[in-house]
């Protein structure tokens, strides 16, 4: 079981244990979060609560350090230097995101065992030789090929992964109003469903997001992931039971450089703001667990993996190939324990920390879905209704204004008593985006400015819905 915030803040000598005790006493009688009960007890200092949730990961200066085998570091080079020619311990380094020191070390190991050679250099110290790999080097090179094609940036332990994993937890969000006012603010929402969404943001716990379809319950989803605040720190690869596992991926992760560019860190790890990510209909029980390449023999983080210390999206739930029965059994120890657990191809089994907010959104109703038991582990279940008249004008406004058109209230009033009230639709908050597309679709092909007049709006209204 991962260690709780009281037992790393008693590992690190931040407070004692009576201290520990009263400020959960006073949790218990107040509410509110541990951390946040210690600082009001003047135990600890809000700087370094947040310290203790910015830790780094640092540079390896052993082998040792790096948690890895010798032979693994030099494996792991010979892969890389095969195709590059000649190269320098500096080109090595920023390939395999280890330190010179470990790197030359490893290169020496490889020099003595005539896999590399130095061809030249440019002055009498090693930075500046250059090495060049030998035709047995090649033999080597392409034998560790054939047991794994892994040629990337060093893996970290799957124990440092999860140290760190556990430190940057989304549970330690710190989310106020003002935040979460700002980021809905390209949206119109009742004060009321703000006022919902905030708590359900901040606790890190999972939640339902429901209601009739087109009233945006994706782009509400989408907005939470950039309201979560910081960034973490997350590693390449992984390596368990001396099989790699890639966790970052440039199309779903957002790199961020540092501060500061003397900022040292473990190279093998890149800063990212927390993740989002998001799946829909094509979410299978696959997904969820490892993907193993038979070709390249390693393999790929699942989702949740990727979505660890961020927000993990299923949209559209309820519509997967799968049962959502089945999808939600494998979810309810995760959900609730908040650790899962992978299996590797040679049967090894491993637990890693299932530490994200999980956002299901579905215009189907819940209880139709799931049962009673799996709804009590989904802390919030937030309803997006249908706008009121109210909100729908000032939506259509705001849609109007934002491609240049010129709104017009007497043009809104004839569209919702002509159409809306007399076939009696319900509004939905993507039918202003959608009517004015629609408008200006068929100003630009009779090449004239785009307006809301009765002509354009009936046209939008017979292309946009179906016979009434």
């Amino acid at each position: 079981m991962p260690e709780t915030l009281g037992e790393k803040l008693l590992k690190q000598r931040l407070v004692t244990e009576e201290q520990l005790a009263t400020a959960i006493a006073r949790q218990r009688l107040k509410g509110g979060r541990l951390g946040h009960n210690l600082v009001e007890l003047g135990y600890i200092s809000a700087d370094e609560l947040n310290a203790f949730f910015q830790v780094k990961p640092d540079v390896p200066k052993t082998i040792e350090e790096t948690g890895l085998e010798a032979s693994f570091i030099a494996d792991l080079i010979m892969k890389h230097i095969l195709h590059i020619g000649e190269f320098r311990i500096a080109d090595v380094s920023e390939r395999v995101k280890l330190p010179h020191s470990i790197v030359d070390s490893a290169l020496e190991t490889l020099r003595r065992e005539k896999f590399i050679e130095v061809k030249g250099a440019a002055e009498y110290t090693k930075a500046t030789y250059n090495f060049t790999i030998t035709g047995q080097g090649k033999n080597r090179a392409n034998e560790l090929l054939d047991i794994c094609r892994y040629v990337g940036p060093a893996p970290v332990p799957l124990d440092a992964y999860k140290k760190l994993v556990e430190i940057q937890t989304i549970k330690n969000i710190i989310v106020n109003e003002e935040t979460v006012t700002q980021a809905f603010s390209h949206l119109i929402l009742s004060p009321r469903l703000l006022r919902r969404l905030g708590p359900a943001i901040s606790s890190g716990k999972a939640m339902f997001i429901y209601g009739p379809a087109g009233n945006g319950k994706t782009t509400i989803a989408e907005t939470i992931g950039r309201v979560l605040p910081g960034t973490v720190y997350m590693p390449y690869a992984i390596i368990v039971g001396g099989q790699i596992i890639t966790i970052y991926d440039p199309v779903t992760h957002i790199a961020v450089n540092s501060e500061s560019a003397s900022e040292q860190i473990d190279q093998r790890w890149i800063k990212i703001k927390r993740p989002v990510v998001m799946t829909g209909g094509e979410l299978t029980l696959k997904t969820l667990d490892l993907d193993f390449n038979p070709i390249s023999k390693f393999y790929e983080a699942s989702l949740q993996m990727k979505a660890n210390n961020g927000l993990f999206i299923v949209d559209d739930f309820g519509r997967q190939q799968i049962e959502p029965q089945h999808l939600l059994n494998r979810w309810i120890v995760p959900l609730e324990r908040r650790t899962d657990f992978m299996t590797l191809h040679t049967g090894m089994k491993f637990d890693i920390p299932f530490d994200q907010i999980v956002i299901f959104a579905t215009n189907l109703e819940p209880k139709n879905l799931v049962d009673e038991a799996f709804l009590r582990r989904i802390r919030y279940k937030i309803k997006i209704d249908h706008p009121t008249e109210e909100e729908y004008e000032a939506i259509f406004r705001k849609v109007a204004e934002a491609n240049g058109i010129p709104f017009r209230k007497d043009m809104l009033d004839y569209l919702i008593k002509h159409y809306y009230k007399k076939y009696g639709v319900k509004f939905n908050a993507c039918h202003p985006r959608d009517i004015i597309d629609h408008i200006i679709d068929d100003a630009h092909y009779y090449n004239r400015e785009a307006q809301m007049n009765r002509e354009s709006i009936d046209i939008a209204w017979e292309n946009y819905f179906v016979e009434m």
